[in-house]
C-alpha cells in the first residue's frame, strides 16, 4: 500500500513568510540609506562645507545647519566625504541601493560580490586619484585619498605614486572591463572599414511577414530549456538556426541590457503573436523582435538600468569663493584705519625756493673754470632740486670727458661749495653733470612724500618713500625686489632718520596683517617710540617681554628664530606647490589652501637692525651666520632685511654680506675708502649730509634728499595706530631652543605630552625629527611641537639639536619604537 503524502507543516510555510517579510523590510530599509546619503552628499557639495563649525555640537538645537538632512546629513557627508574617500564616496549609494533592491526581490545578495568587489575597488581608486590631483581638484579625495596620496609620495615620489595609479587603472579595465589588445584592435578594424551592424539579407533585401515568423519560430524552438543567462558570461550563448535559414545573426545584438538578472529559461513553446505586432513594416529588424521574444518569455525577468552618478561641476575652491568671498587677511582687524597724513608736519609750504642771482653767478663760475682749462661749453642747463642743483653741461666735440672729471676740486674751489660731485656722463643721457649743494637748501617733509601721487598710487608689495631726488621728484622704491637694503654712512649724518622714513612709509601702507616687524635696537633709544604698536605690527620670541630687542644675546636667538621661520615658510610653499609668498597668499586667498593642513596667510616680516657693527663686536659669526643665511634665501618667503651701521669697514660690511644686499644707501662717510666699501664706489665722501645721500640698486647711483620724519611725528603715528583695536599679542616667532638646552631636559615621564606617542609614532615613520612636521601632522602648535621634540630627545628617540637640520630619528621602525616605549614603562 502506497504511503500517504504528508503535507508541509504550517511552521515551515510560516517561518519562510517571516524570512521574506523581514528581507523585504531590511532592503526598503538600505534603499532608505542610500536615499538619504544621496540627499546628504548633494546637499554637501551645494551648501558648501558651511556646516563643519557645527558638527560638534550635535545636541544643542540654536546651531541650525543648511544639509537638507539637517545635522545628522551634515555628519554623514562629514564622515564619508570629508572624513573619508570624497566624491568616490556617491558609488556606496550605488552599492547599498543594489543590496537593498537584491533583498526586496528576494534575491541572492551571493551575486553581488563581484560587483560590491568592484565598487569598493572605485571608491580607493577615485579616492587616491583626486588626492593626487590636489591642487587642481582639492577637497574631491577626502582626507583617506589625500593622506595615502601623500604617504606614498614619501617612499616612491610623485612620478611613482602616478605610474601606481596608471597601473590600478589598467587593472580595472583589463579584469572588469575586459579590455584586450584583441579587442581594442577588432574595434579599431570595424571603426576603420566602417563594417555595419551584419542584418539578415534576401535577395530583395527585406523580410517578408512569413519569413519573420519563422525566424521567430526556429529561434524559440531551437533555444534550450536549460539555456541561463549570468552575469559573469559577456555575450548571450550561441544561437544556431535549422539548415532552411539562410541568414545569420548578430551574437552581440541579441544581448540585453541587464544589471544583475536572475536565472532564466526560455520556454521553446511559441506565444501568440498579438495583434499590434501585425502593423510592424517589412523591414522590421529581427534584433528587436527577438528582444521581445526574451522580455515576454518570463514574467520574473528584470532589467534595470543603472542611475547615472552625481557629477560635481566645476571647482570646489572656486565654489566656495562664489560663496564666501576670498579670505580676507585683515578681517580680523576690520575696522583699523590707516594714519592720516595730518600727523605729519609740514616744513615747508612755499615748495623750492630758487634764487635765480644764485644759478647765474654759479654757472658763470663753471663756464669761467672749464674755459680757462681750454674747455668749451655747447649747452647747460641747471636743475634745481631741494638741496642741490644740478647742472648739465653739454662740452664741444673733441672734448675728453676724463679732462673735466679731473676738475672736480677746481671746480669747487672756484665755487666755494662743500660737495661738488661731477657725473660724466649721466646715464641714459648725453651730458655731464655737475652737482652744486644750494646755498639755502629746503628741507624735504615726509608729509610731501607720503601724500605724494607716486606713492599713495602705488602698486607696490613694500613700498617704501625715501625722499625727493634732485629733479625734485618723489623717489618710491619696492622693498619686496630689493630684496634687502644696507644703509651705512658717518655718524650723525640721518641714519636713524632714514629708518624712520622707511618705517612710516611701511606704516602708511600696509595693514598690520600684511607686514610685521622685527626691530634691533643696540643703543636702545632710537626704535623705542614703536613700543606702542607692539600688538598691531610688531613680531617677538614667545615669551618675552619687550618685543623691541636691545639685548645683543636675545638677537641670536631671534635671528635663528627667524630661520626657523623661514624652513617652515618654505615648507608650506612646497606643499602648496607655489614659488614665492604672493603666490602663495594669493592662493589662500581663493581658498586653494586648507588651514587644517597646516596652511594660514603669511605676513611679511622686515627685520631692522639699527646698529649692526655693535652686534658683530659682540657676537661676531653667531650673527653673520644667520643674517647671511637669510639674505641668501629668505626672498621669496616674504623675509627683508635692513642693516644700517656707522661703521662700514670691510670687517663689518663683509663680502658675504655686500654679496647678499644689492640695494644700499650711503649717507655721507669721511673717506673715499669708506665710500667704496659702501657703494663700490666713489661719491659719498662729496654728499653734504643731513639727510643727503646715494642710492643704489647694482646699476646707476640716484642722489636724494632723504624725508625728515621727527621724533614727536613718530610718536603721533604709533600713539593714533596703538589706540585702535590690537590683536591678542605681538606675532609670535618660532621658539628656538639653543644647543645647550638638551642637557636640561626632564627625564619624568609623567609629566610627557599627551600626544607623546602619538608625535614619537609620527616621527619614527617618517623618519624625520623636526617640530614642523608634528606640528603639521598633529596640528599643534609650534610651542607645543617644540616641547614634545625636547621630550623626545630626552627619551632617546631623536638626536640632539643640529641647526637647520632635521633631527636624526634613533628608533628604525614602529616595532622597534613599541618595544622601546614597553621596556621604558616596565622600568619606570
Amino acid at each position: 500500500m502506497a504511503k500517504k503524502q504528508t503535507p508541509k507543516p504550517k511552521k515551515e510555510k510560516s517561518a519562510t513568510k517571516n524570512y521574506r517579510q523581514h528581507r523585504f523590510v531590511i532592503g526598503c530599509l538600505l534603499v532608505l540609506i542610500a536615499i538619504a546619503l544621496l540627499i546628504s552628499f548633494i546637499s554637501y557639495y551645494v551648501t558648501g562645507n558651511h556646516d563643519q563649525s557645527q558638527l560638534g555640537s550635535l545636541i544643542d538645537r540654536t546651531n541650525k545647519t543648511q544639509n537638507w538632512l539637517g545635522k545628522f546629513g551634515a555628519y554623514l557627508a562629514d564622515f564619508f566625504i570629508y572624513r573619508g574617500f570624497g566624491v568616490a564616496s556617491i558609488i556606496f549609494v550605488k552599492s547599498i541601493l543594489m543590496i537593498g533592491i537584491y533583498f526586496i526581490l528576494d534575491i541572492s545578495i551571493f551575486k553581488l560580490r563581484k560587483s560590491l568587489f568592484w565598487d569598493f575597488y572605485l571608491i580607493i581608486t577615485f579616492s587616491l586619484l583626486f588626492g593626487f590631483f590636489w591642487d587642481q581638484f582639492p577637497n574631491l579625495s577626502g582626507i583617506i585619498g589625500y593622506e595615502v596620496n601623500q604617504y606614498v609620495q614619501h617612499y616612491i615620489g610623485k612620478i611613482g605614486t602616478l605610474l601606481l595609479l596608471i597601473l590600478v587603472t589598467i587593472a580595472f579595465l583589463v579584469f572588469k572591463m575586459k579590455m584586450s589588445p584583441d579587442k581594442i584592435k577588432d574595434k579599431v578594424e570595424k571603426i576603420k572599414n566602417k563594417i555595419p551592424t551584419p542584418v539578415f539579407e534576401q535577395e530583395d533585401k527585406t523580410i517578408t511577414k512569413e519569413s519573420e515568423n519563422n525566424i521567430i519560430e526556429n529561434i524559440e524552438t531551437n533555444t534550450p530549456k536549460d539555456f541561463v543567462i549570468t552575469e559573469d558570461e559577456e555575450a548571450i550563448s550561441k544561437i544556431e538556426l535549422k539548415p532552411n535559414s539562410t541568414f545569420e545573426i548578430d551574437k552581440g545584438s541579441l544581448k540585453p541590457t541587464i544589471g544583475h538578472p536572475s536565472e532564466l529559461s526560455l520556454d521553446p513553446k511559441v506565444k501568440e503573436t498579438p495583434k499590434e505586432e501585425e502593423k510592424v513594416e517589412q523591414n522590421f529588424s529581427i534584433e528587436d523582435k527577438a528582444k521581445k521574444v526574451i522580455e515576454t518569455s518570463d514574467e520574473n525577468f528584470v532589467i534595470e538600468t543603472a542611475e547615472e552618478e552625481e557629477t560635481v561641476e566645476g571647482n570646489l575652491a572656486a565654489k566656495i569663493v562664489e560663496n564666501f568671498g576670498e579670505f580676507d587677511p585683515t578681517l580680523e582687524l576690520s575696522n583699523y584705519k590707516m594714519p592720516s597724513v595730518e600727523l605729519l608736519k609740514e616744513y615747508s609750504s612755499g615748495g623750492i625756493t630758487i634764487n635765480q642771482d644764485e644759478l647765474e653767478q654759479n654757472k658763470n663760475k663753471i663756464l669761467e673754470t672749464l674755459k680757462n682749462y681750454g674747455i668749451g661749453i655747447s649747452q647747460i642747463k641747471a636743475t634745481v632740486g631741494p638741496t642741490v642743483t644740478l647742472y648739465e653741461i653739454v662740452p664741444d666735440a673733441g672734448v675728453r670727458i676724463s679732462k673735466i672729471k679731473n676738475l672736480e676740486d677746481d671746480i669747487a674751489l672756484s665755487l666755494a661749495a662743500l660737495g661738488i660731485r661731477i657725473i660724466a656722463p649721466i646715464p641714459g643721457k648725453g651730458t655731464i653733470g655737475i652737482e652744486v649743494p644750494n646755498a639755502n637748501p629746503t628741507l624735504v617733509s615726509m608729509k610731501s612724500v607720503i601724500s605724494s601721487t607716486k606713492f599713495q598710487q602705488s602698486e607696490m608689495e613694500l613700498p617704501v618713500a625715501l625722499g625727493k631726488t634732485i629733479s625734485n621728484e618723489t623717489f618710491v622704491f619696492d622693498l619686496a625686489k630689493m630684496p634687502h637694503l644696507l644703509m651705512a654712512g658717518a655718524t650723525g649724518q640721518g641714519k636713524s632718520v632714514g629708518l624712520n622714513a622707511v618705517l612710516t612709509s611701511l606704516l602708511y601702507k600696509k595693514h598690520p596683517a600684511e607686514v610685521k616687524f622685527v626691530l634691533v635696537d643696540p643703543k636702545k633709544v632710537e626704535l623705542t617710540l614703536f613700543n606702542k604698536i607692539e600688538r598691531h605690527y610688531l613680531a617677538k620670541l614667545p615669551d618675552t617681554e619687550d618685543a623691541i630687542i636691545t639685548d645683543n644675546a636675545k638677537v641670536i636667538n631671534t635671528l635663528n628664530s627667524l630661520c626657523i621661520e623661514m624652513d617652515n615658510r618654505y615648507s608650506l610653499l612646497k606643499d602648496a606647490m607655489v614659488r614665492n609668498i604672493k603666490e602663495y597668499n594669493e592662493k589662500f586667498k581663493i581658498r586653494k589652501l586648507n588651514p587644517e593642513n597646516g596652511h594660514r596667510f603669511l605676513p611679511y616680516i622686515v627685520l631692522v637692525v639699527d646698529e649692526f657693527a655693535d652686534l658683530i663686536m659682540t657676537a661676531g659669526k653667531e650673527v653673520e651666520t644667520p643674517i647671511a643665511r637669510l639674505a641668501q634665501l629668505a626672498r621669496a618667503i616674504g623675509i627683508h632685511l635692513i642693516i644700517a651701521t656707522q661703521r662700514p669697514s670691510v670687517n663689518v660690511i663683509t663680502g658675504m654680506i655686500k654679496a647678499n644686499f644689492p640695494a644700499r644707501i650711503a649717507f655721507r662717510v669721511t673717506s673715499k675708502i669708506d665710500s667704496r666699501t659702501i657703494l663700490d664706489s666713489g661719491g659719498a665722501d662729496q654728499l653734504i649730509g643731513r639727510g643727503d645721500l646715494l642710492f643704489t640698486q647694482g646699476n646707476e647711483i640716484v642722489r636724494v634728499q632723504c624725508a625728515f620724519v621727527d621724533t614727536p611725528e613718530v610718536e603721533k603715528i604709533t600713539d593714533y595706530i596703538g589706540s585702535q583695536k590690537a590683536y591678542p599679542e605681538a606675532y609670535q616667532l618660532p621658539e628656538y631652543v639653543g644647543e645647550e638646552s638638551g642637557t636640561k631636559l626632564d627625564m619624568d615621564i609623567s609629566e610627557r605630552d599627551t600626544l607623546f606617542r602619538d608625535a614619537a609614532e609620527v616621527i619614527v615613520t617618517a623618519q624625520q625629527g623636526s617640530a614642523s612636521l608634528i606640528q603639521r601632522k598633529l596640528k599643534l602648535g609650534y610651542n607645543r611641537a617644540g616641547r614634545i621634540i625636547d621630550q623626545l630627545e630626552a627619551a632617546g628617540i631623536v638626536g640632539p639639536f643640529e641647526g637647520s637640520k632635521a633631527r636624526s630619528v634613533l628608533i628604525p621602525d614602529l616595532v622597534a619604537l613599541e618595544q622601546f616605549l614597553n621596556n621604558e614603562q616596565n622600568n619606570s
